[in-house]
C-alpha cells in the first residue's frame, strides 16, 4: 500500500484525508501549526498521524493541500525533502484580493511553477483541483462518483494517483500531460466563480458525462 502525506490541514486537507485514509498504508498530517494536524488526524482515525510543517515527510505521495502562496512557499523550503516523490499539486492560484483573475503568468500555471522550484526527479501530478472539499468528504454529488482530473508529464507518478483516487470510491479522468493543468486550474477558478449564481454553497461537482 502506499503512504500518503498531506501538507496543510484545512477544509482540503480533510476531504482528501477522509477519502484516503481507509486506502493507504500511512496517511501522515504536517501542517504550521502541529495541533491543527493532530486534530484532523484525530478526527480522520485509522491510519493517520500527525506532525509540523518541518518534520521529515514519510509518505510517498505528498499532497500540497494548503493555498498556491502555501504550497510555492513550503517547496522552495523542503523542496531536497521531496526527492524521488510524487508531489500532488491541488492548488488554483486565484487572485484572492480581486477574485478576477489567477496571479500566474499567462504561459504557465500552478503546477508549472511548483515543479520549476522542485528537483528533476520529482514527479508533479495536477489532481483535485476541480473538486471541492465538501464533496470530497462525501466522496459524491447526486449519487454520482467524484471526477478527478489528473495531468501529469509522469505516466507512473500518474498512473499510482490514479488508483488512489479509485480505491477511494471516485473516477480519475486523465487529462493529459502537466501542461493541461493550466486549463485544469481555469476550469476550478470558473467553478468556484459560478457558485454564487448556483447557489450551491461550494457542493457541485465538475462531471464529465458519457454515452
Amino acid at each position: 500500500m502506499t503512504t500518503v502525506t498531506i501538507i496543510g490541514a484545512g477544509n482540503m486537507a480533510r476531504g482528501i484525508g477522509t477519502r484516503w485514509v481507509g486506502e493507504v498504508e500511512q496517511l501522515q498530517i504536517l501542517a504550521p501549526t502541529a495541533e491543527h494536524a493532530t486534530s484532523l488526524a484525530d478526527e480522520l482515525g485509522g491510519a493517520a498521524t500527525a506532525g509540523s510543517a518541518d518534520d521529515p515527510i514519510g509518505g510517498a505521495v505528498v499532497v500540497l493541500a494548503t493555498p498556491y502562496e502555501g504550497a510555492v512557499d513550503f517547496v522552495e523550503k523542503r523542496g531536497r525533502d521531496l526527492t524521488g516523490k510524487i508531489v500532488v499539486d491541488i492548488t488554483n492560484p486565484i487572485d484572492w484580493a480581486s477574485f478576477d483573475r489567477l496571479v500566474t503568468p499567462p504561459d504557465s500555471s500552478a503546477a508549472r511553477e511548483i515543479a520549476a522550484r522542485l528537483p528533476g526527479d520529482v514527479a508533479v501530478v495536477k489532481a483535485f483541483n476541480t473538486t471541492f472539499a465538501a464533496t470530497l468528504v462525501n466522496g459524491a454529488v447526486s449519487g454520482q462518483p467524484l471526477d478527478v482530473l489528473v495531468a501529469s508529464d509522469d505516466e507512473a507518478a500518474k498512473q499510482q494517483v490514479t488508483t488512489l483516487v479509485a480505491a477511494a470510491g471516485m473516477r480519475a479522468i486523465d487529462a493529459g500531460p502537466l501542461r493541461r493543468a493550466q486549463q485544469l486550474e481555469h476550469l476550478g477558478f470558473l467553478h468556484m466563480a459560478l457558485q454564487d449564481k448556483l447557489g450551491s454553497g461550494f457542493a457541485s461537482a465538475v462531471k464529465i458525462v458519457t454515452p
